[in-house]
């Protein structure tokens, strides 16, 4: 595999404290930590509305978060780049366009 394993794995710790300073970003703005409440009943109903978007960015994040750990587990332990089904290797083209995936491509489409 012609991959760069210690750039890619910067590349992936960089994402890591990117995601979890936006969860902890969002985490501060759901529990109100950054922020007063309306009083108003129109204003609370826009902030719940719009809280409801940081909610699914932050379900999107904590997946996002947990494929770069797994990926990072792999990197640690020699196994990044074989496929988790088959054993086989995933390409390094497919590794370069989505580097936590931990299926070949055979196997993701079969999935």
């Amino acid at each position: 595999m012609n991959l760069d394993l210690p750039g890619l794995r910067a590349q992936l710790e960089g994402r890591l404290r990117e995601l979890g300073d936006r969860e902890a970003r969002i985490s501060d703005h759901l529990h109100n930590r950054d922020r007063e409440v309306p009083e108003d009943w129109p204003d609370r109903a826009a902030e719940a509305q719009g809280d409801e978007v940081l909610e699914a960015l932050d379900h999107g994040a904590r997946d996002e978060l947990r494929q770069l750990r797994a990926a990072l587990l792999r990197i640690d332990a020699g196994t990044f780049g074989a496929c988790a089904r088959c054993g086989e290797p995933i390409s390094a083209k497919r590794l370069m366009a989505l580097p936590t995936t931990p299926l070949c491509l055979a196997c993701a489409s079969a999935a």
